[in-house]
């Protein structure tokens, strides 16, 4: 069992992928989408994925965050961290590192806040973000694309 977020941080890079996972049985998952999509699809289809587990991801704000808290994750490494996330990791009780920490995730185009990150901004618990993301990956909510 690797159980070492320095480990999976260097497979981030190593891979050039979204998110490493490692999950308590010692599972190690690569996520390649962009955005939320494969933390979405972990949490719906192979909850386990995220049980226990430690992630060392690309980018998180506060929709990745509430979707690893859904998913029962225990430690969270991002490269890039929104004060959002860093907050609502804190309200779970799950240790969170980042190497910069952002006031808000920036869109791709890089003109305004990730249309995630603006749909879960009033949403004070993971659980009140997930059908917000759920619409917007089906398409039935469609701010500016992330």
């Amino acid at each position: 069992m690797m159980r070492d977020l320095k480990r999976l941080t260097e497979i981030l890079h190593e891979e050039n992928c979204s998110c490493v996972i490692e999950n308590e049985d010692g599972l190690l998952t690569i996520g390649r989408e962009r955005g939320v999509k494969d933390l979405m699809n972990f949490l719906k289809h192979t909850p386990a994925v995220m049980k226990g587990a430690l992630i060392a991801d690309k980018v998180v704000g506060k929709g990745a965050a509430a979707l690893m808290i859904l998913g029962g994750v225990r430690v969270v490494y991002a490269e890039v961290m929104s004060r959002k996330a860093l907050k609502m990791y804190a309200s779970y009780d799950i240790t969170a590192q980042y190497g910069i920490l952002v006031d808000n995730i920036i869109n791709r185009s890089g003109t305004g806040i990730c249309p995630v990150e603006s749909l879960c901004l009033e949403c004070k618990t993971a659980e009140e973000c997930l059908p917000l993301i759920e619409a917007f990956i089906a398409g039935t909510i469609n701010p500016q694309t992330c």
